[in-house]
């Protein structure tokens, strides 16, 4: 978890971890605490009235529960990064490619996560972004195709670059309507079998043979995202993204 707290000079972040000496190493030890959803005594951690930033599943719900009662007191904005996941509902629909998915489809209540990101939304006006699958420097969907992670599939997968995702969840925490919904994806799904053919073609990476996947996946939509918060994509186009992340890839 993350969380902010305003000053005269702006405002001072803070990152939460269960071992922030391990975990958060990197960060100045004032910015760092620790906090255990499931370790009560150390969520007086957190200050009061400090914007949160909810990064972890928002899951056991009783736990998500008891912490949240304790946030009552000073306003303070609350951002939980949930899953396009959460739409994975049965469906019945054969129509391919699949329909676009934005904020009104129909979301998955019987898992743990999205139970609980809809009770912070609910009760205490949390903003749920639901976020499409992250990559970036360190996370290369080229590398999982070479390490046979993925293959070709007609399947569609949705992705957000890493530095997009972070400028959205300051945007949200700045401008985002308490108790509303956005997906977070650059707009631009793909398949895998597209994938894997550019990845072949730009920059000689094969897929291992794989299963054929027989699911569509989803087109996730970002009309909300762009025209509520006006968020302007640093990373739109996948491959010219990858370009980068290959340039800057330690080689063996």
């Amino acid at each position: 978890m993350l969380y902010r707290i305003g000053t005269s000079q702006g405002w001072t972040v803070h990152a939460t971890s269960r071992n922030p000496l391990n975990n958060l190493a990197g960060i100045p030890s004032e910015q760092r605490m620790r906090f255990d959803l499931e370790q009560p005594s150390t969520w007086r951690n957190i200050p009061a009235g400090a914007d949160l930033l909810w990064c972890f599943p928002a899951t056991p719900l009783e736990q998500v529960q008891a912490f949240a009662r304790t946030l009552d007191g000073p306003p303070r904005r609350i951002v939980v990064l949930g899953s396009t996941s959460a739409y994975d509902a049965p469906s019945r629909s054969t129509e391919y490619p699949p329909p676009w998915v934005d904020e009104s489809a129909a979301i998955d209540l019987t898992k743990p996560r999205v139970e609980g990101e809809e009770y912070l939304r609910n009760e205490h006006g949390a903003i749920v972004l639901r976020v499409a699958g992250i990559y970036g420097p360190g996370r290369n969907p080229l590398d999982w195709i070479r390490q046979g992670r993925v293959g070709p599939s007609r399947k569609y997968v949705n992705l957000i670059h890493a530095e997009d995702l972070a400028s959205i969840c300051l945007l949200a925490l700045n401008k985002g309507k308490p108790g509303e919904v956005y997906n977070v994806s650059d707009g631009q799904p793909y398949t895998w079998n597209e994938i894997c053919i550019t990845a072949q073609q730009r920059w000689g990476v094969t897929a291992a043979p794989a299963n054929e996947d027989p699911s569509p996946g989803k087109r996730i939509s970002n009309a909300k995202l762009r025209s509520e918060l006006d968020y302007r994509f640093r990373h739109s186009h996948l491959y010219e993204a990858l370009d980068l992340i290959e340039s800057t890839r330690p080689h063996s």
